[in-house]
């Protein structure tokens, strides 16, 4: 079952207390696109400039990943540069040059209308509905987003959220889009407005299932040493749709795997800059990390 993704391909410079690196493959659709690619075949939807190479596409070499629809345009790639502080905890973004992102207009190839899941990166909102319009029947739409749209757009973020199956946000996100203090009663309140499941991503504090019927909450793998948080987010969702590509019923079950599987995903993101280490990752260690983390999480009762 074939995963299509829609985001950004961009290079990042990033600054780490691990160090720091000038100009690294990054964007949210190819830190997914390795992810997801561990379980099922992606299809990705994006944009890059002429400064985007053979070389560089390489990445997505040995994957089951169709660029097909990965758009070349003259100009440059989407450019960010960022800051993290000494304990990961904030970053500053220093530098955001969209360059051909800024004209970004999704057009799926043929082949990729019918794939049964549907990931819609942090891209405008009005640009992720345009792609719900092109799409056949999807079995699950799950749709990303941020404190801009939130802020900047919030009817046609409203409008999209309707037609979305699961919500992938942070905790920030959620209580600024539900406008509620809790994490579970925002997700609760974003339930109403048309997803099935909410998705909370809590970084080093794990992260959080909520539908109608489940509650599950999944721990933060223990990594030994951080290297760059950028990325681990779009790769938490990479692992979460790629997990639940491989299962005929989409079910609480599945969910719940799913949200494992996503935490792995993310722990193993964060051990290099940019998609370094996803890119050599294999299906044996993710799930030999995935066996440890449901061991590390069960505890008996008296």
């Amino acid at each position: 079952m074939s995963v299509l993704v829609v985001g950004s391909v961009a290079f990042d410079a990033i600054e780490t207390p691990a160090g720091r690196v000038e100009r690294t493959l990054g964007g949210a659709a190819t830190y997914f696109s390795l992810a997801a690619s561990l379980f099922a075949p992606v299809r990705l939807v994006g944009v890059v400039g002429e400064d985007f190479t053979d070389a560089h596409a390489a990445v997505f070499a040995g994957r089951p990943i169709d660029t097909t629809g990965l758009e070349r345009r003259p100009g440059r790639t989407f450019f960010w540069a960022g800051r993290y502080s000494e304990d990961f905890s904030q970053r500053t973004t220093l530098v955001t040059e969209l360059n051909v992102f800024a004209d970004f207009r999704p057009r799926l190839p043929d082949g990729y209308r019918a794939c049964p899941l549907v990931f819609l990166g942090n891209i405008h909102p009005g640009l992720q509905h345009e792609v719900l319009e092109q799409v056949e029947r999807p079995r699950l739409v799950a749709l990303d987003t941020m404190n801009y749209w939130i802020e900047q757009t919030p009817a046609e973020l409203a409008r999209t959220l309707a037609r979305a199956d699961v919500l992938v946000v942070n905790d920030e996100e959620a209580r600024q889009l539900a406008g509620r203090r809790g994490v579970l009663e925002a997700a609760r309140w974003i339930l109403e407005r048309g997803p099935q499941a909410v998705v909370i991503k809590r970084g080093e504090h794990g992260a959080m299932l909520v539908t109608p019927r489940e509650l599950a909450v999944v721990p933060a793998y223990p990594v030994e040493r951080v290297v760059d948080p950028t990325g681990a987010g779009d790769s938490f969702a990479g692992g979460f749709l790629g997990a639940l590509a491989g299962r005929r019923r989409l079910d609480g079950h599945a969910l719940r795997r799913a949200l494992l599987y996503g935490a792995v995903l993310g722990s193993f993101a964060v051990e290099a800059f940019g998609v370094e280490r996803l890119r050599q990752l294999t299906r044996e260690e993710v799930d030999g990390r995935a066996r440890r983390l449901a061991a590390l999480s069960r505890f008996p009762l008296p």
